[in-house]
């Protein structure tokens, strides 16, 4: 690769009319499509062009590319056959050149009107009212669906299960015939060597204003009034 930093006479580079013929060459042998209108072809071969005169480094890449690829047969590429055309584009897939074309191809090519109506694709639809009520379905280029009914053995029902399954919506639920039960004989035993649960703090409290305790704890101080009434 020569950079043109280091060859100032690069920056003058300049794409000829027979580079041009090439580059629609490479792109009818890279994406052949025989239904594709030529007019396609040569609108992306001046898609190219003018995305190399954009940039002086993909300009530099496709010439020399060029250079490279006519270096890889004896004769003219414009001149050799189909396969080995093919053959000749493989041996530089790797090179920037041949990167920048694929890339430009891609992005352009198939976004062609003349390439829709090939393809059958009606372009974008929002402006015209959707695709609904204007053929969404009348591609005849696609086979028509296959349909047919199932005719072999029947399929045996899964089933019964071994327990009751209540439907959505019932209520209540069910327990299942041999689902384990839970032993609440064990939960009380169990509870019981545990002894009584601790009072909490409000408890113990309402508790004590209950039998006349001091809320603190403890007995109550008898009053003036008490002690007058027991005389």
């Amino acid at each position: 690769m020569t950079y043109p930093a280091k060859y100032p006479t690069l920056n003058q580079t300049t794409l000829t009319p027979e580079a041009r013929r090439i580059l629609e060459r490479i792109v009818r042998v890279a994406f052949p499509h025989p239904n594709f209108p030529d007019s396609a072809y040569e609108r992306l071969a001046d898609r190219i062009v003018t995305e190399a005169e954009g940039s002086t480094w993909f300009r530099v890449v496709l010439t020399q590319g060029l250079i490279a690829l006519g270096a890889e047969s004896e004769e003219p590429f414009l001149d050799l056959p189909e396969e080995r055309a093919l053959a000749v584009l493989r041996r530089v897939a790797d090179l920037e050149f041949f990167g920048f074309i694929r890339r430009t191809a891609v992005l352009n090519l198939y976004d062609d009107p003349e390439v829709w109506q090939v393809l059958g694709y009606e372009g974008e639809s929002f402006s015209k009212g959707g695709y609904l009520h204007r053929g969404f379905n009348d591609l005849a280029w696609l086979p028509s669906p296959r349909v047919e009914e199932y005719d072999g053995e029947p399929v045996p029902d899964v089933g019964p299960l071994p327990y009751a399954v209540d439907t959505p919506g019932s209520r209540p639920l069910r327990v299942r015939e041999n689902a384990p039960q839970r032993d609440d004989a064990a939960g009380s035993k169990a509870a019981a060597a545990a002894g009584p649960a601790p009072e909490s703090g409000t408890t113990a409290e309402a508790g004590g204003l209950r039998g006349g305790g001091d809320a603190v704890g403890g007995p109550s101080t008898p009053t003036a009034s008490t002690e007058g009434g027991s005389k």
